[in-house]
């Protein structure tokens, strides 16, 4: 058991941070533990941001990992607004960026997330440009949404990704008008593919979302400072009273950077790089969550996953990892979206041109199936939408890595349990 006399330090208050300062205690550790956080809230989950409490479903303290007492019952020193400015390595030591305080770690793992990605363009400066990561974001787009929906006007969203889709359904649902400007040919274009793309292109149009497919935002117009129009590279103008930047996310990795740790290649997605254990190349230093790039043997690949799931699992694991346990991180992706009245799960990894063949197994017109991503006769990834419980066996075909007869898994009426070992 490690030594009651040492310090654990961890930067980041999300859910990585606050699961991993969990697992620390429940292993037993009972050395000093600082949870370290930029934000003012107690540590919460991001999913309902975009979903339940953005709709108003969820009250504001169900998004919290842990009530606020929990820290201080199991003597977790958690530090909120304050920030690391510096980790110096030689001396082990962490710098706060408010007063310059030092405190030294025998151990650190960095888990400070990724931060959304701006418009580079005229007007990002005006009353009503929003971006969504944040409960206080979270917070301000509701009541816009809100406001939105009563006045009958109009969202312009760019971005067709996870988060600019949930929050299209969810502006649709106060009655707000909504346009949304994407690049690629189909919503989620990279993560689904054309296939399964157009699906939710055409969820969301039956319920009123307009798509600009093929363009991108070049300017917003606004008058007083308050948003009026926004624009596209092709020369069109979208009427517009706010507007979500839903670009995607950068990885903070600024803090490792000064501190000379190596880094993941930015066209594998960036992040701090770690081994399976989710160390970094200074073996006192882990990193966890969307920070972190590791090796994922199963898809013999390295992947940066921003997913709800991979920073539930990779708190704990780094955690133990700290505590010198044996670890091995290689949990399949997962992540879910409600949109709707459609609900969906993912298992796995097949971005674009990693697969060969996608077989699907129900109702697509009811929106009631199993999406599989396939190359070889084997399963890379799943999507079950409106079908539940199936997630394991969907992730014991992914990780058997053996082929799959494929009229079988088309079939409703073949268990998947029969053909996952």
């Amino acid at each position: 058991m490690v030594d009651a006399d040492q310090t654990f330090v961890i930067v980041g208050g999300g859910l990585a941070g606050a699961k991993a300062a969990e697992t620390l205690r429940t292993e037993g550790f009972t050395g000093r533990v600082l949870l370290i956080c930029d934000e003012r809230d107690h540590p919460y989950e991001r999913p309902p941001l975009s979903k339940g409490f953005l709709l108003g479903k969820e009250e504001r303290d169900s998004v919290f990992v842990h009530e606020p007492a929990w820290y201080a019952r199991h003597d977790i020193e958690l530090h909120l607004g304050q920030t690391v400015d510096a980790v110096d390595r030689a001396a082990k030591t962490v710098r706060f960026g408010e007063d310059g305080t030092t405190v030294r770690y025998d151990k650190l793992l960095l888990a400070n997330g990724a931060e959304p990605r701006r418009l580079d363009i005229p007007g990002t400066d005006l009353v009503g440009v929003h971006h969504l990561r944040r409960l206080a974001h979270a917070e301000r787009l509701k009541g816009v949404l809100a406001s939105l929906g009563r006045d009958n006007g109009h969202l312009v969203i760019a971005g067709a990704g996870w988060i600019g889709l949930e929050v299209a359904a969810a502006a649709r649902e106060y009655g707000a008008e909504v346009t949304v400007v994407h690049r690629g040919p189909t919503p989620l274009h990279s993560v689904l593919g054309p296939e399964l793309g157009q699906l939710f292109a055409d969820l969301h149009t039956e319920h009123g979302v307009r798509f600009h497919f093929g363009a991108t935002l070049t300017g917003i117009t606004g008058q007083d400072g308050v948003v009026l129009a926004a624009r596209t590279d092709d020369g069109e103008e979208h009427p517009a009273h706010a507007v979500l930047a839903a670009i995607g996310a950068t990885p903070r990795t600024g803090l490792a950077q000064a501190a000379g740790l190596d880094l993941a290649d930015p066209a594998d997605g960036g992040g701090i790089r770690v081994d399976e254990r989710l160390r970094t190349s200074d073996p006192d230093i882990h990193a966890a969550g969307d920070v972190a790039s590791f090796p994922h043997a199963l898809f013999d690949t390295r992947l940066r996953v921003e997913h709800w799931a991979n920073a539930l699992n990779g708190g704990p694991a780094a955690a133990r990892a700290m505590l010198g346990q044996e670890v091995t991180y290689d949990r399949v992706p997962y992540f879910f979206s409600d949109q709707y009245d459609l609900g969906m799960e993912y298992s796995g990894w097949a971005p674009a041109g990693s697969y060969d063949q996608v077989v699907l197994r129900g109702d697509v017109g009811k929106r009631e199936f199993i999406a599989f991503w396939m190359k070889e006769g084997r399963v890379l990834a799943g999507m079950n939408a409106n079908v539940w419980d199936v997630t394991d066996p969907i992730q014991r075909l992914i990780t058997s890595r053996t082929p799959v007869d494929t009229d079988s898994l088309a079939d409703p009426r073949v268990p998947l349990e029969s053909l996952a070992p």
